[in-house]
Protein backbone atom coordinates (compact mmCIF):
# COMPACT_ATOMS: atom_id res chain seq x y z
CA UNK A 1 0.00 0.00 0.00
CA UNK A 2 1.60 3.21 -0.99
CA UNK A 3 0.50 6.52 0.90
CA UNK A 4 -0.38 8.11 -2.54
CA UNK A 5 -3.05 5.36 -2.77
CA UNK A 6 -4.50 5.93 0.49
CA UNK A 7 -8.04 8.04 1.13
CA UNK A 8 -9.30 9.72 4.71
CA UNK A 9 -11.56 8.74 6.65
CA UNK A 10 -12.22 11.89 7.86
CA UNK A 11 -10.99 15.37 6.24
CA UNK A 12 -11.41 18.95 7.81
CA UNK A 13 -10.20 22.74 7.17
CA UNK A 14 -8.02 24.07 9.65
CA UNK A 15 -8.03 27.27 7.19
CA UNK A 16 -5.02 29.63 8.90
CA UNK A 17 -4.78 28.17 12.51
CA UNK A 18 -1.49 27.36 13.70
CA UNK A 19 -0.77 24.55 16.24
CA UNK A 20 -0.75 26.57 19.13
CA UNK A 21 -3.72 28.66 18.46
CA UNK A 22 -6.33 26.20 17.79
CA UNK A 23 -5.11 23.72 15.14
CA UNK A 24 -4.53 20.69 17.56
CA UNK A 25 -8.00 21.21 19.48
CA UNK A 26 -9.66 20.61 15.97
CA UNK A 27 -7.08 17.81 15.10
CA UNK A 28 -8.21 16.20 18.52
CA UNK A 29 -11.50 16.54 18.10
CA UNK A 30 -11.68 14.97 14.51
CA UNK A 31 -9.12 12.43 15.80
CA UNK A 32 -10.88 11.28 18.58
CA UNK A 33 -13.76 9.26 17.18
CA UNK A 34 -11.80 7.15 14.94
CA UNK A 35 -10.43 4.11 15.57
CA UNK A 36 -6.95 3.07 15.36
CA UNK A 37 -5.23 2.76 12.11
CA UNK A 38 -7.71 5.79 10.71
CA UNK A 39 -6.69 8.80 8.39
CA UNK A 40 -7.35 11.63 8.78
CA UNK A 41 -6.73 14.30 6.61
CA UNK A 42 -5.92 18.30 7.86
CA UNK A 43 -6.21 20.61 5.10
CA UNK A 44 -3.90 24.39 6.49
CA UNK A 45 -2.24 27.45 4.82
CA UNK A 46 -0.22 28.26 7.56
CA UNK A 47 3.16 27.26 7.20
CA UNK A 48 4.35 26.34 10.64
CA UNK A 49 2.12 23.54 10.59
CA UNK A 50 4.54 21.93 7.97
CA UNK A 51 7.21 21.42 10.69
CA UNK A 52 4.93 21.47 13.84
CA UNK A 53 2.52 18.29 13.46
CA UNK A 54 5.29 15.61 12.70
CA UNK A 55 6.48 16.94 15.81
CA UNK A 56 2.70 16.40 17.82
CA UNK A 57 2.73 12.85 15.88
CA UNK A 58 5.69 11.44 17.03
CA UNK A 59 5.09 13.07 20.73
CA UNK A 60 0.99 11.80 20.67
CA UNK A 61 1.90 8.06 19.17
CA UNK A 62 0.27 8.92 15.63
CA UNK A 63 2.35 8.60 12.40
CA UNK A 64 2.50 11.68 10.10
CA UNK A 65 1.84 9.96 6.65
CA UNK A 66 2.42 12.23 4.11
CA UNK A 67 1.78 16.07 2.90
CA UNK A 68 0.68 17.14 -0.29
CA UNK A 69 0.83 20.82 -1.80
CA UNK A 70 -2.32 22.18 -3.10
CA UNK A 71 -3.90 25.12 -4.95
CA UNK A 72 -2.06 28.62 -3.76
CA UNK A 73 -0.61 27.99 -0.28
CA UNK A 74 -2.56 25.47 1.43
CA UNK A 75 -1.63 22.24 2.23
CA UNK A 76 -2.90 18.69 2.53
CA UNK A 77 -1.64 16.81 5.53
CA UNK A 78 -2.23 13.10 6.10
CA UNK A 79 -2.15 11.37 9.53
CA UNK A 80 -2.96 7.95 10.72
CA UNK A 81 -4.22 7.59 14.58
CA UNK A 82 -2.14 5.24 16.10
CA UNK A 83 0.10 3.16 13.28
CA UNK A 84 -0.47 3.04 9.82
CA UNK A 85 0.18 -0.64 10.00
CA UNK A 86 -3.02 -1.01 12.45
CA UNK A 87 -5.26 0.32 9.31
CA UNK A 88 -7.70 -2.35 8.66
CA UNK A 89 -7.34 -3.71 4.93
CA UNK A 90 -10.66 -1.91 3.61
CA UNK A 91 -12.18 1.28 5.64
CA UNK A 92 -15.60 3.13 4.61
CA UNK A 93 -14.71 6.47 4.45
CA UNK A 94 -16.23 8.71 6.92
CA UNK A 95 -18.16 12.23 4.37
CA UNK A 96 -15.72 15.19 4.40
CA UNK A 97 -16.25 17.77 7.18
CA UNK A 98 -17.22 21.02 6.06
CA UNK A 99 -14.27 23.99 6.96
CA UNK A 100 -14.66 24.53 11.01
CA UNK A 101 -15.74 28.18 11.88
CA UNK A 102 -14.98 27.04 16.10
CA UNK A 103 -18.34 29.54 17.28
CA UNK A 104 -17.70 29.83 21.20
CA UNK A 105 -21.07 29.22 22.97
CA UNK A 106 -22.49 32.49 24.44
CA UNK A 107 -22.37 32.90 28.40
CA UNK A 108 -25.67 33.41 30.25
CA UNK A 109 -25.48 34.50 34.04
CA UNK A 110 -27.89 33.39 36.47
CA UNK A 111 -29.91 36.27 38.00
CA UNK A 112 -30.08 35.21 41.21
CA UNK A 113 -27.96 32.15 43.46
CA UNK A 114 -30.01 29.81 44.81
CA UNK A 115 -29.56 29.96 49.22
CA UNK A 116 -28.57 26.98 50.82
CA UNK A 117 -30.89 24.50 52.15
CA UNK A 118 -30.56 22.46 55.19
CA UNK A 119 -27.94 19.94 55.37
CA UNK A 120 -26.85 16.93 57.98
CA UNK A 121 -24.26 18.12 60.38
CA UNK A 122 -20.79 16.60 60.67
CA UNK A 123 -19.70 15.55 64.33
CA UNK A 124 -16.37 16.01 65.43
CA UNK A 125 -14.45 13.15 64.75
CA UNK A 126 -16.28 12.33 61.96
CA UNK A 127 -14.41 10.05 59.04
CA UNK A 128 -14.41 10.23 55.79
CA UNK A 129 -12.77 9.86 52.03
CA UNK A 130 -10.80 13.36 50.55
CA UNK A 131 -12.46 12.32 47.29
CA UNK A 132 -11.18 10.10 44.48
CA UNK A 133 -11.85 6.06 45.03
CA UNK A 134 -10.07 3.57 42.76
CA UNK A 135 -12.46 2.97 39.32
CA UNK A 136 -13.01 -0.30 38.28
CA UNK A 137 -11.30 -1.25 34.88
CA UNK A 138 -14.70 -1.25 33.22
CA UNK A 139 -15.21 2.27 34.18
CA UNK A 140 -11.93 3.39 32.83
CA UNK A 141 -13.16 2.11 29.69
CA UNK A 142 -16.11 3.93 29.21
CA UNK A 143 -14.66 6.78 30.57
CA UNK A 144 -12.06 7.00 27.74
CA UNK A 145 -14.86 5.98 25.11
CA UNK A 146 -16.76 8.94 26.32
CA UNK A 147 -13.82 11.51 26.17
CA UNK A 148 -13.41 10.15 22.64
CA UNK A 149 -17.04 10.77 21.61
CA UNK A 150 -17.30 6.58 20.53
CA UNK A 151 -19.98 6.17 23.85
CA UNK A 152 -23.15 8.12 24.24
CA UNK A 153 -23.57 10.45 27.20
CA UNK A 154 -26.28 8.56 28.98
CA UNK A 155 -24.64 4.57 28.71
CA UNK A 156 -21.42 6.46 30.32
CA UNK A 157 -23.69 7.70 33.34
CA UNK A 158 -25.29 4.81 33.69
CA UNK A 159 -22.30 3.12 33.88
CA UNK A 160 -20.75 5.32 36.05
CA UNK A 161 -23.51 5.18 38.56
CA UNK A 162 -22.68 1.63 38.48
CA UNK A 163 -19.16 2.51 39.64
CA UNK A 164 -20.42 5.34 42.34
CA UNK A 165 -22.91 2.44 44.02
CA UNK A 166 -19.93 -0.08 44.76
CA UNK A 167 -17.63 3.25 46.06
CA UNK A 168 -20.64 4.07 47.98
CA UNK A 169 -21.08 0.55 49.53
CA UNK A 170 -17.61 0.43 50.14
CA UNK A 171 -17.26 3.66 52.47
CA UNK A 172 -20.27 2.51 54.30
CA UNK A 173 -18.83 -0.85 54.55
CA UNK A 174 -15.61 1.04 56.24
CA UNK A 175 -17.53 2.57 58.72
CA UNK A 176 -17.26 6.34 57.64
CA UNK A 177 -19.31 8.79 58.55
CA UNK A 178 -18.72 11.52 55.57
CA UNK A 179 -19.74 9.55 52.06
CA UNK A 180 -18.27 10.99 48.64
CA UNK A 181 -19.15 9.48 45.28
CA UNK A 182 -15.58 8.76 44.69
CA UNK A 183 -15.22 10.84 41.42
CA UNK A 184 -16.06 8.00 39.56
CA UNK A 185 -16.98 10.26 36.71
CA UNK A 186 -14.01 12.12 36.63
CA UNK A 187 -10.67 11.57 34.41
CA UNK A 188 -8.88 13.30 36.95
CA UNK A 189 -10.03 15.28 40.35
CA UNK A 190 -9.23 18.49 38.42
CA UNK A 191 -9.09 18.29 34.70
CA UNK A 192 -12.77 17.06 34.33
CA UNK A 193 -14.01 20.63 34.39
CA UNK A 194 -13.14 20.19 30.38
CA UNK A 195 -15.63 18.19 29.59
CA UNK A 196 -17.91 20.42 31.81
CA UNK A 197 -17.85 23.48 31.19
CA UNK A 198 -18.94 25.91 28.05
CA UNK A 199 -15.98 26.89 25.46
CA UNK A 200 -13.65 23.98 27.05
CA UNK A 201 -11.74 21.08 25.70
CA UNK A 202 -10.31 18.23 27.64
CA UNK A 203 -7.03 17.26 25.49
CA UNK A 204 -4.62 14.96 26.00
CA UNK A 205 -1.34 16.16 27.89
CA UNK A 206 0.76 15.34 24.96
CA UNK A 207 -0.97 17.44 22.81
CA UNK A 208 0.46 20.05 24.39
CA UNK A 209 4.07 18.46 24.62
CA UNK A 210 4.91 20.52 21.04
CA UNK A 211 3.74 24.05 22.78
CA UNK A 212 6.29 24.35 25.55
CA UNK A 213 9.48 25.67 25.05
CA UNK A 214 11.45 22.17 25.23
CA UNK A 215 9.09 19.51 25.08
CA UNK A 216 11.61 16.63 24.84
CA UNK A 217 12.87 17.70 27.94
CA UNK A 218 9.10 18.32 29.46
CA UNK A 219 8.07 14.82 28.03
CA UNK A 220 11.27 13.40 30.02
CA UNK A 221 9.85 14.81 33.21
CA UNK A 222 6.83 13.04 33.04
CA UNK A 223 8.46 9.80 32.16
CA UNK A 224 10.59 10.83 35.39
CA UNK A 225 7.24 11.48 37.76
CA UNK A 226 5.52 8.18 36.68
CA UNK A 227 2.77 10.56 35.03
CA UNK A 228 0.21 8.76 32.08
CA UNK A 229 1.09 12.02 30.14
CA UNK A 230 -0.40 9.91 27.13
CA UNK A 231 -3.84 9.23 29.46
CA UNK A 232 -3.79 11.94 31.35
CA UNK A 233 -6.17 14.67 29.81
CA UNK A 234 -6.15 18.64 29.95
CA UNK A 235 -8.47 21.12 29.87
CA UNK A 236 -8.25 23.98 27.22
CA UNK A 237 -9.64 27.22 26.84
CA UNK A 238 -11.42 28.78 23.20
CA UNK A 239 -14.09 31.05 24.34
CA UNK A 240 -15.25 32.68 27.57
CA UNK A 241 -15.92 30.19 30.40
CA UNK A 242 -19.40 29.19 31.13
CA UNK A 243 -21.72 26.86 33.29
CA UNK A 244 -24.71 26.03 30.96
CA UNK A 245 -25.10 22.57 32.88
CA UNK A 246 -23.44 21.70 36.58
CA UNK A 247 -19.73 20.79 37.17
CA UNK A 248 -20.66 18.60 40.07
CA UNK A 249 -24.44 18.79 40.84
CA UNK A 250 -25.27 15.91 38.98
CA UNK A 251 -22.84 13.99 41.14
CA UNK A 252 -24.21 14.97 44.49
CA UNK A 253 -27.78 14.65 43.54
CA UNK A 254 -26.73 11.19 42.78
CA UNK A 255 -24.94 10.48 45.68
CA UNK A 256 -27.36 11.71 48.26
CA UNK A 257 -30.00 8.64 46.59
CA UNK A 258 -27.42 5.82 47.56
CA UNK A 259 -26.91 7.00 52.00
CA UNK A 260 -28.31 9.70 54.34
CA UNK A 261 -25.13 9.96 55.82
CA UNK A 262 -24.13 13.92 54.95
CA UNK A 263 -22.94 13.79 51.88
CA UNK A 264 -19.36 15.54 50.53
CA UNK A 265 -18.24 16.98 46.84
CA UNK A 266 -14.71 17.74 45.78
CA UNK A 267 -14.10 20.63 43.16
CA UNK A 268 -10.76 21.91 42.53
CA UNK A 269 -9.81 25.15 43.49
CA UNK A 270 -10.11 28.67 42.15
CA UNK A 271 -5.89 29.64 41.86
CA UNK A 272 -5.46 25.66 40.66
CA UNK A 273 -8.15 26.42 37.76
CA UNK A 274 -6.48 29.63 37.48
CA UNK A 275 -3.23 27.64 37.01
CA UNK A 276 -4.40 24.98 34.64
CA UNK A 277 -6.74 26.93 32.57
CA UNK A 278 -4.38 29.81 31.49
CA UNK A 279 -2.39 28.52 28.94
CA UNK A 280 -0.90 31.36 27.10
CA UNK A 281 -0.39 29.18 23.96
CA UNK A 282 -4.04 28.20 24.18
CA UNK A 283 -6.20 30.84 25.65
CA UNK A 284 -5.15 33.66 23.84
CA UNK A 285 -8.04 34.63 21.80
CA UNK A 286 -10.10 34.28 24.53
CA UNK A 287 -8.91 35.83 27.34
CA UNK A 288 -5.97 38.56 27.81
CA UNK A 289 -4.74 37.35 30.84
CA UNK A 290 -4.78 35.22 34.01
CA UNK A 291 -6.39 37.82 35.97
CA UNK A 292 -9.17 37.62 33.02
CA UNK A 293 -9.72 34.03 33.17
CA UNK A 294 -9.74 33.99 36.80
CA UNK A 295 -12.83 36.21 37.36
CA UNK A 296 -14.88 33.59 35.38
CA UNK A 297 -13.44 31.07 36.50
CA UNK A 298 -14.56 32.42 40.36
CA UNK A 299 -17.99 33.15 38.39
CA UNK A 300 -18.97 29.37 37.70
CA UNK A 301 -17.32 28.24 41.20
CA UNK A 302 -19.90 30.43 42.87
CA UNK A 303 -22.49 29.49 40.90
CA UNK A 304 -21.50 25.15 41.40
CA UNK A 305 -21.11 25.90 45.07
CA UNK A 306 -24.71 28.01 45.25
CA UNK A 307 -26.21 24.66 43.78
CA UNK A 308 -24.71 22.57 45.79
CA UNK A 309 -24.98 23.74 49.17
CA UNK A 310 -28.68 24.38 47.80
CA UNK A 311 -29.00 21.08 47.07
CA UNK A 312 -28.19 20.27 50.58
CA UNK A 313 -24.17 18.90 50.04
CA UNK A 314 -22.83 18.93 53.88
CA UNK A 315 -19.41 20.15 52.97
CA UNK A 316 -17.92 21.30 49.37
CA UNK A 317 -14.45 20.94 49.36
CA UNK A 318 -11.99 23.02 47.05
CA UNK A 319 -8.85 21.26 45.86
CA UNK A 320 -5.16 23.61 45.88
CA UNK A 321 -2.67 21.00 46.34
CA UNK A 322 -0.31 23.37 43.72
CA UNK A 323 -0.35 25.96 47.04
CA UNK A 324 2.67 23.67 47.80
CA UNK A 325 4.33 23.92 44.66
CA UNK A 326 4.03 27.35 45.01
CA UNK A 327 6.05 27.37 48.58
CA UNK A 328 8.30 24.23 48.26
CA UNK A 329 9.59 25.38 44.93
CA UNK A 330 12.24 27.86 43.77
CA UNK A 331 12.53 29.81 40.82
CA UNK A 332 15.44 28.04 39.92
CA UNK A 333 14.40 24.70 40.62
CA UNK A 334 12.74 21.88 38.81
CA UNK A 335 8.74 22.44 38.62
CA UNK A 336 6.70 19.98 40.33
CA UNK A 337 4.14 18.26 37.65
CA UNK A 338 1.77 18.96 40.80
CA UNK A 339 -1.08 17.04 38.97
CA UNK A 340 -1.45 19.85 35.69
CA UNK A 341 -0.71 23.41 37.04
CA UNK A 342 1.49 24.08 33.34
CA UNK A 343 1.21 28.15 33.52
CA UNK A 344 4.58 29.94 34.73
CA UNK A 345 3.85 31.41 38.02
CA UNK A 346 4.99 34.47 40.36
CA UNK A 347 7.07 34.77 43.88
CA UNK A 348 5.62 32.82 46.41
CA UNK A 349 3.84 35.63 48.56
CA UNK A 350 2.23 37.21 45.07
CA UNK A 351 0.60 33.82 44.36
CA UNK A 352 -0.12 33.29 47.85
CA UNK A 353 -2.42 36.66 47.86
CA UNK A 354 -3.77 35.53 44.45
CA UNK A 355 -4.88 32.14 45.95
CA UNK A 356 -6.44 33.80 49.45
CA UNK A 357 -8.36 36.19 46.87
CA UNK A 358 -9.58 33.77 44.56
CA UNK A 359 -11.03 31.72 47.51
CA UNK A 360 -12.32 34.32 49.46
CA UNK A 361 -14.32 35.78 45.98
CA UNK A 362 -15.88 32.17 45.81
CA UNK A 363 -16.58 31.31 49.31
CA UNK A 364 -18.12 35.31 49.92
CA UNK A 365 -21.42 35.02 51.33
CA UNK A 366 -21.62 31.48 51.90
CA UNK A 367 -21.96 29.44 55.00
CA UNK A 368 -18.04 29.15 56.38
CA UNK A 369 -18.76 25.46 58.25
CA UNK A 370 -19.88 24.04 54.86
CA UNK A 371 -16.84 25.10 52.86
CA UNK A 372 -13.63 23.02 53.14
CA UNK A 373 -10.03 23.26 51.26
CA UNK A 374 -7.85 20.50 50.89
CA UNK A 375 -4.46 20.50 50.01
CA UNK A 376 -1.27 17.83 49.70
CA UNK A 377 1.98 17.91 48.14
CA UNK A 378 1.26 15.94 45.26
CA UNK A 379 -0.46 12.97 44.57
CA UNK A 380 -0.07 11.21 41.12
CA UNK A 381 2.32 7.74 42.29
CA UNK A 382 3.20 6.11 45.48
CA UNK A 383 6.41 6.96 45.15
CA UNK A 384 7.35 9.88 47.97
CA UNK A 385 10.57 10.65 46.53
CA UNK A 386 8.87 12.57 43.40
CA UNK A 387 6.49 14.28 45.75
CA UNK A 388 6.77 18.17 47.28
CA UNK A 389 8.06 17.98 51.12
CA UNK A 390 7.86 20.78 53.58
CA UNK A 391 5.87 22.04 56.49
CA UNK A 392 2.71 23.84 56.61
CA UNK A 393 4.32 26.99 58.38
CA UNK A 394 4.67 29.21 55.04
CA UNK A 395 0.96 28.60 54.47
CA UNK A 396 -0.47 29.31 57.58
CA UNK A 397 -0.90 32.91 57.48
CA UNK A 398 -2.85 32.07 54.29
CA UNK A 399 -5.01 29.43 55.60
CA UNK A 400 -5.87 32.11 58.35
CA UNK A 401 -7.19 34.45 56.07
CA UNK A 402 -9.25 32.20 54.07
CA UNK A 403 -13.14 32.25 54.03
CA UNK A 404 -13.57 28.37 54.92
CA UNK A 405 -14.34 26.50 57.75
CA UNK A 406 -12.12 23.08 57.62
CA UNK A 407 -8.77 22.93 56.14
CA UNK A 408 -8.31 18.84 55.02
CA UNK A 409 -4.64 18.85 55.51
CA UNK A 410 -1.93 16.06 54.73
CA UNK A 411 -0.31 14.80 57.92
CA UNK A 412 0.43 11.38 57.95
CA UNK A 413 3.35 11.72 55.48
CA UNK A 414 6.51 12.76 57.19
CA UNK A 415 6.87 15.40 53.95
CA UNK A 416 4.25 17.31 55.41
CA UNK A 417 6.43 17.95 58.74
CA UNK A 418 4.80 18.21 61.74
CA UNK A 419 1.16 19.45 63.00
CA UNK A 420 2.46 21.59 65.91
CA UNK A 421 3.08 24.70 62.89
CA UNK A 422 -1.15 24.89 62.41
CA UNK A 423 -1.76 25.67 66.36
CA UNK A 424 -1.82 29.34 65.05
CA UNK A 425 -4.42 28.80 63.06
CA UNK A 426 -8.06 30.51 64.22
CA UNK A 427 -10.25 28.56 66.71
CA UNK A 428 -13.12 28.38 64.73
CA UNK A 429 -11.50 26.65 61.98
CA UNK A 430 -11.63 22.94 62.07
CA UNK A 431 -8.53 20.51 61.05
CA UNK A 432 -9.27 17.61 59.04
CA UNK A 433 -6.07 15.75 60.06
CA UNK A 434 -4.39 13.00 57.39
CA UNK A 435 -3.68 9.29 59.62
CA UNK A 436 -3.01 7.31 57.15
CA UNK A 437 -1.43 7.33 54.22
CA UNK A 438 -2.83 6.50 51.00
CA UNK A 439 0.40 6.19 49.06
CA UNK A 440 1.60 2.86 50.93
CA UNK A 441 -0.09 -0.19 50.60
CA UNK A 442 0.48 -1.33 54.63
CA UNK A 443 -2.60 -0.35 56.59
CA UNK A 444 -1.65 1.59 59.56
CA UNK A 445 -2.82 0.19 62.70
CA UNK A 446 -5.98 1.14 65.19
CA UNK A 447 -3.20 2.46 67.55
CA UNK A 448 -0.90 4.81 65.23
CA UNK A 449 -4.18 6.25 64.11
CA UNK A 450 -5.78 6.56 67.63
CA UNK A 451 -2.11 8.33 68.58
CA UNK A 452 -2.21 10.89 65.76
CA UNK A 453 -5.93 11.66 66.21
CA UNK A 454 -4.52 12.68 70.19
CA UNK A 455 -2.03 14.79 68.74
CA UNK A 456 -4.14 16.61 66.68
CA UNK A 457 -6.71 16.85 69.49
CA UNK A 458 -4.11 17.94 72.43
CA UNK A 459 -3.26 21.27 69.61
CA UNK A 460 -7.14 21.78 68.77
CA UNK A 461 -9.39 20.11 71.04
CA UNK A 462 -11.83 17.68 70.24
CA UNK A 463 -14.71 19.46 68.79
CA UNK A 464 -12.12 21.06 65.86
CA UNK A 465 -10.95 17.72 64.20
CA UNK A 466 -12.03 15.38 61.75
CA UNK A 467 -10.23 12.13 60.10
CA UNK A 468 -9.32 11.05 56.94
CA UNK A 469 -7.17 10.27 54.60
CA UNK A 470 -3.65 12.26 53.38
CA UNK A 471 -5.30 12.42 50.11
CA UNK A 472 -7.51 10.65 47.91
CA UNK A 473 -6.89 7.09 46.27
CA UNK A 474 -6.87 7.81 42.46
CA UNK A 475 -6.00 11.01 41.76
CA UNK A 476 -5.68 9.74 38.13
CA UNK A 477 -8.50 7.17 36.74
CA UNK A 478 -5.32 5.27 34.84
CA UNK A 479 -2.84 6.21 37.94
CA UNK A 480 -4.49 5.14 41.28
CA UNK A 481 -1.81 4.97 43.82
CA UNK A 482 -4.20 2.01 45.69
CA UNK A 483 -6.50 -0.39 45.09
CA UNK A 484 -10.23 -0.98 45.97
CA UNK A 485 -9.63 -3.27 48.27
CA UNK A 486 -6.34 -1.45 50.44
CA UNK A 487 -8.69 2.05 50.50
CA UNK A 488 -11.65 0.24 52.24
CA UNK A 489 -9.35 -1.32 54.40
CA UNK A 490 -7.57 2.01 55.09
CA UNK A 491 -10.76 3.94 55.80
CA UNK A 492 -11.95 0.92 58.26
CA UNK A 493 -8.80 0.97 60.30
CA UNK A 494 -9.71 5.12 60.75
CA UNK A 495 -13.65 4.14 61.88
CA UNK A 496 -12.08 1.38 64.38
CA UNK A 497 -9.82 4.41 65.67
CA UNK A 498 -12.61 6.97 65.67
CA UNK A 499 -14.53 4.12 67.55
CA UNK A 500 -12.26 3.76 70.49
CA UNK A 501 -12.00 7.64 70.52
CA UNK A 502 -15.67 8.20 70.64
CA UNK A 503 -15.50 5.40 73.65
CA UNK A 504 -13.08 7.39 75.26
CA UNK A 505 -14.33 10.91 75.35
CA UNK A 506 -17.84 9.33 75.95
CA UNK A 507 -19.33 10.65 72.60
CA UNK A 508 -22.19 9.54 70.91
CA UNK A 509 -22.42 8.13 67.31
CA UNK A 510 -23.16 11.07 64.55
Amino acid sequence: MTTSSLTPDASFDGGDLDCGNGLLLLIRRHIDPLPRGALLEILSTETSVQEDLPAWCRLTGNEFVSMAQREGRERAYLVCKGALAERAPTTVRAPRVAPVARQPIPVSKPDRLPVPAPAPAIAPLSVMGIGSWPRPRWLIRALHERLEGRLPEAEFESTADDAVRLAVDAQIRAGVDVVTDGEQRRDSYASFVGARLDNCQLIPLTDLLPLVDDPEEFAEELRALDVPAGEVRHPAVFGPLGRSRPIALHEARFLMTLSDRPAKVALPGPYLLARTLWLECLTENAYASRDDIARDIVRVLREELADLLGAGVALVQFDEPVLSEVVFTGPKQRRSFMCGALSERGDASTELAFARDLVNAVTAGFPRERIALHMCRGNWTPDESTCLAGDYAPLVPTFAAMNVGTFSLELCTPRAGEIDVLRSLPDDRRVGVGVVNQKHARIESVDEIVARAETAIRIFGLERVLLHPDCGFATFADNPVASAVIAEQKLAAIAAATRALRDKYRLPPP
